[in-house]
């Protein structure tokens, strides 16, 4: 069984729901990722998702875009990811998801990827531009290294194409929030709320959803999960608190805003 797996076990017998952060690995530096993990881990996140930098980051807003480019304008590549996860293994056991695009894989060649990531602490796998019909060999190359397949649906997304996705997952099912790219929302649209009942629906408890692109406080946190998400992810916000706190900071504030959002997740 899978981190990702026992954790969402874990958290139903607590009767939580998950939180889910997302950092890009290297920003603002290597030093400060590290940081930034611990106040993830102090704050109660229950996973966390590392953005590997890409040169074309389709699905990611201007936050997450800009953090990526002085990634990798720092030197950020795939062999310090690999170095840098398994520092964070040296320090704690919470699921690790790497959040990439297919290009990376393709060039390394999917089973080479996999399996190097795998080895150094990595649990599940999301790659935004990875298409259903595209994705067997990626998908075989996963189940052979026993990582996760975290696979996104949108607002739009047709049931029966749920179904299909949500078959090929494992981990959670990744529903994204809004139409467009990641980044803070100053509401969410019925529509949203449509989605996560639909999608809840359909997947009908075969596996956890977690809902992201746009959550960035306890209370929209709150009216996700009132909605039946499973986990709510967390990124751009993040970013925002790395983008104006000192190196020395970085920990605490991290630390606070998580547990801020941590508690939205707990049944009363």
């Amino acid at each position: 069984m899978s981190r990702i797996k026992d954790k969402f076990q874990e958290l139903k017998r607590k009767k939580q729901k998950a939180l889910i952060a997302y950092l890009v690995a290297g920003y603002p530096n290597e030093k400060g990722t590290i940081s930034a993990v611990r106040g993830l881990v102090k704050g109660g996140a229950d996973i966390i998702e590392l953005g590997l930098p890409f040169s074309d980051p389709l699905a990611d807003g201007p936050v997450i875009q800009n953090a990526s480019y002085l990634a990798l304008r720092k030197g950020m590549n795939f062999e310090k990811f690999v170095s840098q996860v398994q520092r964070i293994r040296k320090e704690t056991q919470i699921p690790l998801v790497l959040m990439t695009y297919s290009n990376l894989l393709y060039r390394h060649g999917y089973d080479k990827f996999v399996s190097m990531v795998k080895e150094a602490g990595i649990d599940g796998l999301i790659l935004p531009d990875m298409a259903l019909e595209e994705s067997k060999d990626f998908v075989d190359a996963a189940h052979r290294n026993g990582i996760d397949t975290i696979f996104l649906i949108s607002p739009n997304t047709s049931p029966q194409r749920i179904r299909k996705i949500a078959d090929i997952s494992s981990g959670f099912l990744y529903l994204v929030s809004v139409f467009g790219t990641t980044g803070m929302q100053q509401q969410f649209q019925r529509y949203t709320s449509d989605a996560i009942k639909n999608a809840k629906k359909v997947i009908n408890g075969k596996i956890p959803l977690g809902v992201g692109f746009g959550v960035s406080n306890p209370d929209q946190a709150r009216v996700i999960l009132q909605n039946g998400a499973d986990a709510i992810i967390v990124g751009s916000a993040f970013l925002r608190i790395l983008e104006k706190t000192p190196h020395e900071k970085i920990e605490a504030k991290i630390m606070s805003f998580a547990k801020n959002l941590k508690k939205a997740t707990i049944s009363k």
